[in-house]
């Protein structure tokens, strides 16, 4: 084992190269889901006659596949190991990112259009046909993305298991997991105004070249993953003492008996079916289920939020600037995975019950939302910033989660129950994707009036008061369910 530049009593610091891979893989991943989000509303959805539902539909097919693929990635991450895994997963995302932009071409040679201008001045029945058959060709370029994209967080959790003990996983994972805001806070600056620049420069509507720049983003990716990654104790980079830190659990971990932890268990894996037979598993899939939907709905309706309430288009620089803000609000998520560790510092608990009361005090900032629609009134930037806490709090929340994975299962499992937990959390944001989509175009249709809103507003407040609770509801089940520190140990 090379010990690189490092005296033999210096630690190298590998590990956090390999946490920036995972932080760049997670940006690149949310960026490429935020392209259709910054796009349809004024581009993509004036030339095909997209309303609300049409928009809901695709990302609730979107969540769903994805939700449907976390369930196999993991365990086709386990199978394949994580540099090979990543690889693939990344690659497939990258190509679903890019055939996006075939979709307008697809839609114009499906129905014999010759030009877009034929397409936007489309009325009645051809207009819905149109906004039938483009819809059907965005499903498909998002299916594949969702089955790529499904890959990101079981494989970037196995690594962290891989590179850090468990008392640095937490923070680890947030500092990665914070790749997720950075996607979403560059997107809003980035995209729109690819897209507008490549229309004015005449390269068809300009959405297009937006969904080609940020796709091709994970190719580079791929090719620095290849060359980086190998498992610690394989790493030339990775020196005795950084090795000893990283396996530190392997020595100090203890049975709930007291007796030494066997290391040879982590060898062992589950099946599917056996990783159901856990209370530790339903914890983990109903915290999810609970939670990510919140997040997924802020991050696929806050630009059409912004230009439904308030009338700002997502190319416009205050739009711009009010996404940026909410996102880089949520950039305080960092510390919200370093909470449990100056817990267990402090009090001496163990990581589990370290990681609940940390996420406890997670679960009561989304209450915030309940005031996010009234204090509108007043400015359009209170809920802004409360959108922007409550998705830092879910950062930290989800930072936590998927810590609590590493805390109770063994390696060989992670993976696969963090694939679990991504289906169950996909589930959830499918159904308040696709729920939105029909509500809010009801909400219009009826103007609906909801504690003195009305229309739109009305429909946004409604699952504003939704997302507020999901986390004291998530998070009193999952202490339902496991009430102390249990890890599994495998006979």
């Amino acid at each position: 084992m090379s010990t690189s530049p490092n005296t033999p009593n210096q630690m190298s610091s590998f590990r956090w190269i390999i946490c920036a891979m995972l932080f760049f893989a997670t940006t690149v991943n949310y960026l490429d889901r935020q392209v259709l989000s910054l796009t349809w509303k004024d581009f993509i959805a004036p030339e095909f006659h997209w309303t609300d539902t049409h928009y809901g539909y695709i990302t609730a097919i979107f969540t769903l596949v994805y939700a449907i693929g976390n369930l196999f990635a993991g365990r086709f991450i386990d199978w394949m190991g994580t540099k090979k895994g990543y690889l693939w997963a990344i690659g497939v995302w990258s190509v679903g990112a890019c055939l996006h932009a075939i979709c307008g071409y697809a839609t114009e040679v499906t129905l014999g259009i010759d030009t877009t201008a034929h397409l936007i001045g489309a009325t009645g029945a051809l207009a819905s046909t149109i906004a039938i058959t483009s819809v059907y060709y965005f499903i498909a370029a998002r299916i594949i993305l969702a089955i790529g994209e499904a890959g990101n967080f079981p494989a970037a959790i196995k690594v962290t298991a891989e590179y850090f003990p468990k008392k640095d996983r937490a923070f680890a994972t947030s500092i990665f997991n914070a790749g997720s805001t950075i996607g979403a806070l560059i997107a809003p600056l980035c995209i729109p105004t690819v897209a507008r620049y490549f229309q004015r420069m005449g390269a068809g509507n300009g959405w297009e070249m937006a969904f080609i720049v940020i796709g091709g983003l994970g190719f580079v990716w791929m090719g620095l993953w290849q060359f980086i990654y190998k498992k610690p104790h394989e790493n030339p980079h990775v020196n005795a003492a950084e090795l000893a830190y990283i396996e530190q659990d392997k020595f100090h971990e203890t049975t709930a008996t007291g007796s030494p932890a066997p290391t040879a268990t982590e060898e062992k894996g589950l099946t599917f079916l056996q990783c159901f037979k856990y209370p530790q598993t339903w914890a983990v899939f109903f915290g999810k289920f609970m939670t990510d939907g919140v997040w997924w709905f802020f991050l696929f309706w806050a630009p059409a939020y912004v230009k439904d309430v308030y009338g700002f288009s997502s190319d416009s620089s205050t739009a711009q600037m009010l996404l940026f803000v909410l996102y880089a609000i949520t950039m305080l998520s960092i510390y919200g995975g370093k909470l449990p560790t100056i817990i267990i510092n402090r009090t001496g608990k163990n990581p589990y019950a370290a990681r609940m009361q940390a996420m406890f005090i997670f679960a009561l900032f989304p209450l915030l939302a309940l005031f996010a629609q009234p204090l509108g009134n007043y400015s359009y930037w209170y809920p802004i910033i409360i959108i922007g806490i409550t998705g830092a709090a879910h950062q930290s929340w989800s930072a936590n989660i998927y810590s609590v994975v590493g805390d109770m299962f063994p390696k060989s499992a992670i993976a696969t129950i963090v694939g679990i937990g991504g289906m169950a959390g996909s589930i959830s944001s499918s159904l308040i994707n696709m729920s939105s989509g029909l509500l809010f175009d009801y909400a219009e249709k009826t103007q609906m009036v909801f504690f003195g809103f009305q229309g739109k507003p009305a429909g946004y407040f409604i699952i504003f008061c939704i997302c507020a609770v999901s986390y004291l509801i998530g998070w009193c089940i999952m202490k339902a369910l496991v009430p102390k520190y249990k890890p599994i140990v495998l006979d």
